[in-house]
């Protein structure tokens, strides 16, 4: 089982470094995990987070996990000069581990999903809000 720790990745553009920090470890099955994007710069309520929860599913055959991410967009508040949030973009991730599944297969299948999340013809499509046609 992987301790949690802090996570860093690209900003868009592919230079500069973005860490989400470990704020909350999973309590256990069914425990959130959650890394948040520290910045004092953001209000605590509008900080950009990644939430993980593991657990079996139904008849206990597999294991569940999803990843759940929010990044809140905000703007300054003219008249109070506060941060405030006027929406979340939201990405979620649902994996089904079958446990009689080989671990080569289970990497194997994780590796290339994750993979295809960062190809750029997908990200692309992504960030237009439309299927490739």
């Amino acid at each position: 089982m992987a301790a949690i720790a802090n996570l860093t990745v690209k900003k868009a553009d592919g230079t500069t470094d973005i860490v989400y920090t470990a704020v909350q470890p999973a309590s256990g099955d069914n425990g959130q995990a959650v890394w948040r994007q520290e910045n004092a710069a953001v209000p605590f309520g509008v900080r950009p987070t990644l939430k993980m929860n593991t657990r079996d599913n139904g008849n206990a055959a597999a294991r569940k996990i999803h990843l759940e991410f929010g990044r809140p967009s905000t703007y300054t508040d003219t008249t109070t000069g506060l941060v405030k949030q006027s929406f979340v973009l939201l990405g979620s991730a649902d994996f089904l581990l079958n446990k009689e599944a080989m671990d080569a297969d289970i990497a194997e299948a994780v590796h290339q999903f994750t993979n295809l999340l960062v190809n750029t013809a997908l990200r692309d499509s992504i960030k237009a809000g439309i299927a490739p046609t």
